[in-house]
C-alpha cells in the first residue's frame, strides 16, 4: 500500500482545496504480511504536496512479475523489488515530461500490458506513455490535451484484438497498446478535466461518464478499430442540474451487467441505467450513506460505493466504511447484509468518508482509511 505522512511541524491547509500552499511531506510504499499485518518493508521519499485534497497517493500499487509499480500524487513513478522494496527504476513526470501536476494530483493507475507499463503522464505529445516495465525506458508516447485527466489506461478486447482506451480531459480515444498509434477519438469533456472512471465495456458497447453529467456510450466495430456514438450527454455548468440521462460517476467505476449500468451518480445516489439508451431505471441512497432519501437530497454529493461482483450478488464498499452484500437487478436494490469494516476518517464536503478501494484475496477483504488497514475474513464458518 502507499500513503503520505507529514514532516515534523507541517500541517495540511485548513482549506483542503488549497493548491497554493506547499506542504512538506513524505510518501511511503509499505509491504505487510497478509496473514499477520506485520510490516515486511517500506520505501519512503520526500514529496512536498501542492494539490487539492492532499490526503496522499491516489493510486494502489500494482504488483507484476516480482515487481511493484507505484505512482505518487506529485508524479513519482517507482518500480520496486517486491521482495525487498529496493528501487529498480524511477521517473518523475513533471521533471521528465514537463507535465503539469493535475489539480487533484496524478491519479491514473498504471497498466501492465505484456512488457509495458502504460501510464497517463501529461505534457505535449505525452498524455499517455508506455515504459519498458523492466528498465523504465520509454517505448512509445502519444496524445496531447490541456490536462491528462485521472482515468486509468484501460485495456479491452474488440473483435479478438486488444485495444487501449485513454480518456483524458477532452476526448476518449482508442489506441494500439503495443505501438501507441491512434485508432479513433471522440469528444467527451467532463467539467474540471475530471475524467476519472475506467471506461466499461459490455458486448460491442463502451460506456464512460463523469463530472457535470458528461457521458457517452459508443458502439465498437468488430471488423475494424472504429467507434461511433450511440448516445451522448454534455456536461452542464457547475451548480446546474445535469441532463436526464444516465449518471455522472465521480470517484468510482460503475459495473455493467445484462445491458444495465450500476453505479453512483454525482449527487450521491446509487443508480441503475439502461446501457443502450441512458434511461434511468431506479435509484437508492442506501448503498452510499446507509439511509434512503428523496432525489433532491444534497448531503451526499460526490458519494462513493465501490462495486464488486461475486457469484450471484455484489459486494459494495460504501464511503461510510460499510461492506454491503446486495443483489442488483433492473428492478431494484436488495440488501442482504452489511458490516462496518472501519470508520470514515477523510473529510469531504462536510462529512467523513472512506474513498479507498478494498482488495479481496484469500477469502478476506482488506480495507483502509487514512489511519489504519484491516483484514476481515469472508470465509464461510
Amino acid at each position: 500500500m502507499a500513503d503520505k505522512i507529514l514532516k515534523g511541524g507541517a500541517k495540511d491547509p485548513a482549506n483542503l482545496f488549497d493548491t497554493k500552499t506547499k506542504v512538506e511531506a513524505t510518501e511511503r510504499v509499505l509491504c505487510f504480511d497478509a496473514k499477520t499485518g506485520k510490516e515486511i518493508w517500506k520505501h519512503e521519499y520526500a514529496c512536498p504536496y501542492q494539490v487539492s485534497y492532499p490526503a496522499g497517493p491516489r493510486c494502489t500499487p500494482t504488483v507484476s512479475g516480482g515487481k511493484v509499480y507505484t505512482l505518487g500524487a506529485m508524479g513519482d513513478l517507482l518500480c520496486l523489488d517486491a521482495e525487498k522494496g529496493k528501487v529498480i527504476w524511477q521517473k518523475n513526470f513533471p521533471k521528465d515530461y514537463a507535465a503539469k501536476v493535475p489539480i487533484w494530483g496524478f491519479a491514473a493507475h498504471p497498466l501492465v500490458y505484456k512488457n509495458l507499463l502504460i501510464c497517463l503522464v501529461g505534457g505535449d505529445g505525452s498524455v499517455v506513455v508506455a515504459f519498458d516495465k523492466e528498465t523504465g525506458k520509454e517505448v512509445w508516447k502519444n496524445l496531447s490535451a490541456p490536462e491528462p485527466g485521472y482515468c486509468p489506461p484501460t485495456l479491452i478486447e474488440v473483435g479478438g484484438k486488444p485495444q487501449l482506451i485513454i480518456w483524458h480531459s477532452t476526448k476518449i480515444n482508442g489506441l494500439n497498446p503495443e505501438t501507441g498509434s491512434l485508432y479513433w477519438s471522440e469528444p467527451l469533456k467532463p467539467n474540471s478535466g475530471m475524467s476519472i472512471m475506467a471506461p466499461r465495456k459490455e458486448g460491442d458497447y463502451l460506456y464512460a461518464g463523469g463530472n457535470g453529467g458528461c457521458q457517452a456510450v459508443l458502439k465498437l466495430s468488430e471488423t475494424k478499430p472504429e467507434a461511433t456514438i450511440v448516445w451522448q450527454q454534455d456536461a452542464v455548468p457547475q451548480g446546474k442540474k445535469a441532463g436526464p440521462l444516465g449518471m455522472a460517476p465521480i470517484n468510482m467505476t460503475p459495473f455493467i451487467e445484462g445491458g444495465v449500468i450500476y453505479g453512483v451518480d454525482q449527487p450521491g445516489m446509487f443508480r441503475a441505467v439502461e446501457l443502450k439508451t441512458g434511461k434511468r431505471l431506479w435509484y437508492s441512497f442506501m448503498p452510499v450513506i446507509g439511509k434512503d432519501e428523496d432525489e433532491e437530497y444534497k448531503q451526499a454529493a460526490t458519494g462513493t460505493a465501490f462495486v464488486i461482483k461475486h457469484a450471484d450478488r455484489f459486494f459494495l464498499f460504501a464511503e461510510t466504511g460499510d461492506l454491503i452484500i446486495a443483489k442488483l437487478s433492473p428492478k431494484g436494490y436488495e440488501e442482504i447484509g452489511r458490516a462496518r469494516l472501519l470508520d470514515p476518517t477523510g473529510p469531504s464536503f462536510g462529512r467523513k468518508v472512506v474513498w479507498s478501494y478494498p482488495a479481496f484475496a484469500e477469502k478476506c477483504v482488506f480495507a483502509r482509511n487514512d489511519k489504519e488497514i484491516v483484514c476481515v475474513s469472508l470465509a464461510k464458518e
